[in-house]
């Protein structure tokens, strides 16, 4: 059980190191890289913060579909199988992200019913989810997955404990939530409050009272400022530069600017994001906001489906080199491109191009509100792609989770017999 916990976290640690390191140790750039990839190496998303519901309309995914998409959380990949797709591929460098997904996946196969599902992922937070586990997950686990959940902290407690004790409060972005909770408490802020408002107007008139007035306090301004800040929402340092350049006033205007969206730009009753960051958890009641996946009347479709997704801890990149020309449909790339070079972009999208099959699509999410590919992947492959531009700024538009500068979608051009 030891060997297969610690191979899952020397995978992890040399796939982010090959994907963050840039720069020499002891540099500067070089330091908060490997912070990164230090904060990284564990639990980062208890949920995935893109919309799976803009995902879905913009991939159109359909029976026969062969799905490629980064993991995180999972939300979106067992999501997708609300549409009936043929297959689901899921990668992720980090085993963290891994493991919760094979967890979901089994918890899907074994449990008894959907509100022994929801009780364990959707409010997660009873001491009935251990006992779930112990019964009817554990045995059936891959040992890999198994000593994951079972491993224990330095507290003594195994990680699956964390299923009694509201799982969203953790994991990295769990907690970098709860800091900032605690900060806006101490300035005398209450995130929170938003998500009493009963109207559009109510929920603006309440973040701009109530919660704005946190980005002109010293220390927030102070932290917001150091890149290592927004480690815990999963930026690393290339990309907190890109998000600072969206603005001329600097990283505190980009982040008011989408907190402000977040908090007043869709109904507090449709946008679980909302919940989870202003209550870091969904919300209560008989008819909650939730991702596809954790809704009561997807759930039987979701259930006899989940066979169908293959968890995979590799590169994006390494996958499409070593899978067979036009193996897939549909690629969902997250924000991963923020993170590359230009080599590794050029990589990447001829992998891509050779592996897609007539009418492919895909999409992916920058933190800044930019193209990201002209200019940086080789022509000839982005020749073979058309740019959606109207369609992606609409879908941008309707992304409940906010945070992202710019949402795209390309589409594969028709080939010549």
């Amino acid at each position: 059980m030891r060997q297969a916990t610690n191979a899952m976290r020397r995978a992890t640690s040399a796939g982010l190191k090959a994907a963050v390191h840039r720069s020499k140790p002891l540099t500067r750039a070089g330091v908060l890289e490997r912070l990164f990839t230090l904060a990284f190496e564990r639990l980062v998303y208890p949920q995935i913060w893109e919309d799976p519901v803009v995902d879905m309309e913009a991939l159109d995914i359909g029976p026969g579909h062969e799905v490629i998409a980064i993991a995180s959380g999972g939300c979106n990949v067992l999501s997708y199988l609300t549409a009936d797709p043929a297959g689901v591929t899921a990668v992720d460098l980090n085993g963290a992200h891994i493991a919760l997904g094979r967890l979901k996946i089994c918890a899907l196969e074994n449990l008894p019913d959907y509100d022994t599902f929801f009780r364990f992922f959707g409010r997660a937070d009873a001491r009935a989810n251990i006992a779930a586990y112990d019964r009817r997950l554990r045995p059936r686990l891959d040992p890999a997955t198994r000593a994951y959940w079972d491993k224990r902290t330095a507290l003594g407690r195994r990680r699956i404990g964390i299923f009694a004790h509201n799982f969203y409060h953790h994991g990295l972005l769990g907690h970098v939530l709860g800091a900032g909770h605690t900060l806006a408490r101490l300035h005398g802020l209450d995130p929170s409050i938003v998500l009493k408002a009963r109207t559009l107007d109510e929920q603006r008139a309440l973040y701009e009272k109530r919660l704005a007035p946190i980005f002109d306090k010293p220390l927030i301004r102070w932290i917001l400022k150091q890149p290592a800040s927004l480690y815990g929402l999963g930026i690393p340092p290339a990309q907190y530069k890109a998000l600072a350049a969206d603005s001329p006033l600097g990283i505190g205007a980009v982040l008011s600017e989408r907190l402000e969206r977040l908090a007043c730009g869709f109904d507090i009753a449709d946008n679980y994001f909302a919940w989870q960051a202003f209550g870091r958890r969904y919300a209560p009641g008989p008819n909650p906001a939730l991702p596809p996946y954790l809704q009561r009347q997807s759930f039987d479709a979701v259930r006899s489906r989940a066979g169908r997704v293959r968890y995979v801890q590799r590169s994006f990149t390494d996958i499409l080199r070593d899978s067979p020309p036009a193996s897939f449909d549909r690629y969902a790339l997250l924000d991963a491109q923020d993170w590359m070079n230009d080599a590794e972009l050029a990589a990447l999208w001829a992998e891509i191009t050779r592996t897609a099959r007539p009418g492919a699509r895909v999409i992916f999410r920058t933190a800044a509100d930019e193209r990201l590919l002209p200019g940086r992947a080789p022509e000839d492959v982005l020749a073979a792609w058309r740019y959606e531009e109207e369609r992606s700024r609409e879908l941008g538009r309707r992304d409940r989770s906010s945070i992202y500068g710019a949402f795209h979608l390309y589409t594969l051009e028709a080939r010549e017999a």
